[in-house]
């Protein structure tokens, strides 16, 4: 979970793929840089993320089979709430007691 600006959004054959600039990190299960390339299985714009904007980002890791990829997938139905003070206070929270 992390708190994360959209510096651009790309359409790569039927996925979309977004550059993240990470603002912050609440609950981290595998390290991220401070600019990350986060990765929606679908181009239909869900979740709509938009450039310019800030979100609180629920997302995971995503390796294959071969272990020749490695990236942060965002699944269609995941969680990407616009970021507010009260959602990254929420989300805090939460990861204290997880």
């Amino acid at each position: 979970v992390f708190h994360g600006r959209i510096l651009a959004r790309r359409l790569v054959g039927r996925e979309t793929r977004y550059e993240v600039a990470v603002e912050a990190r609440y609950r981290q299960r595998f390290p991220l840089v401070a600019r990350e390339y986060l990765w929606v299985p679908s181009t239909c714009g869900c979740p709509a993320l938009l450039e310019g904007g800030e979100y609180v980002l629920m997302a995971r890791r995503h390796v294959n089979h071969e272990h020749t990829l490695n990236r942060v997938l965002l699944p269609p139905d995941g969680y990407a709430r616009p970021w507010t003070p009260r959602e990254a206070r929420l989300v805090r929270e939460a990861a204290r007691h997880c």
